[in-house]
Parts: C-alpha cells; structure tokens; sequence
C-alpha cells in the first residue's frame, strides 16, 4: 500500500503478528538452510537451486519490511460493541438483488475478499460504513457497474 494510514483490526494485528513471527523465526531459518544447501551444489553461477532460494529469501525479507511498517504505522480500530451502525470490524450480512452476502469491514492491509473481509476503502465497504440495519444503499463498483443492497444484520 501506498498509503501510510493503515487502520487494523485487533485481529489483523495479531495475525500480522504471528505471520512477522514466522517468517522471522522458522521461515527465516529454512530459507538459510536452502540457501546453505544450494552453495554445497557447485557453481552458484548456474544454480538454479540457489537463484530461486536467494529470490525467495528476497520476496520474505520484503514481506518482513513490510509487516513491520504496516504494524508500526497502523491505527488499531476496535469495534464499539453496541452501536447500531456499521464500523470498521462490523460484520454486515446485506441483500444484493435476492442474494444474501456477508461482509466484515476491516482496513486496507487485512482485506480479504475471499474470506469476506472487504476494505473500508473499497466501493462497497465506503459504502456500507455508517449506515444502519434497514438501509438501502447504492454504489457504483470496480467494473463501473451500480451495487444495490440492503442492510439485514449488523453484528460487533
């Protein structure tokens, strides 16, 4: 991301947590390993072996980098655990044209659609936050298409 307002779940934290603690401890130790392995091949100059671990042990490092400035910089939004409105960590179960979906609401760096979990940036996230069980609402989506849907449950 670009942008340095990262907004997190507690739960987002703690699963960036763990993943900075894996990829520090084990992951990092099995990445030397292949690397440490690979060397004991030969010829590092052709060594597939080698190139394809040093590139992983470069995309971890990043990943690494990155975990630790989106914890450092990130905002940690707790859900408010009676309000009648969607918030960021709201779980909303809406009705788009006769098909119920679920939704929970979290920030940019643990959005994740297939688990359900949309950004409060995205079209339909923006949307739903602040709006109440009943509501109507119409947004236009990525492909430029309008989303209408109507909010049925909102739980924290």
């Amino acid at each position: 991301m670009a942008d340095s307002n990262y907004i997190l779940t507690p739960e987002g934290r703690q699963k960036l947590e763990e993943e900075l603690h894996y990829l520090e401890t084990e992951k990092r130790a099995e990445v030397g390993e292949r690397i440490k392995v690979a060397r004991e091949f030969g010829d590092i100059s052709e060594n597939s072996e080698y190139d394809d671990a040093k590139n992983e042990q470069g995309m971890m490092e990043a990943r690494i980098a990155e975990i630790g400035r989106i914890l450092s910089e990130a905002t940690v939004v707790e859900a408010p655990k009676r309000s009648s409105k969607v918030t960021i960590g709201s779980t909303v179960t809406v009705d788009m044209g006769g098909r119920e979906r679920v939704f929970t609401i979290v920030g940019g760096a643990e959005a994740d659609v297939a688990a359900g979990k949309i950004s409060n940036e995205s079209p339909v996230g923006a949307a739903l936050l602040g709006n109440k069980k009943g509501d109507e609402i119409g947004t236009t989506g990525p492909t430029g298409r309008v989303i209408k849907m109507t909010i049925l449950k909102i739980e924290h």
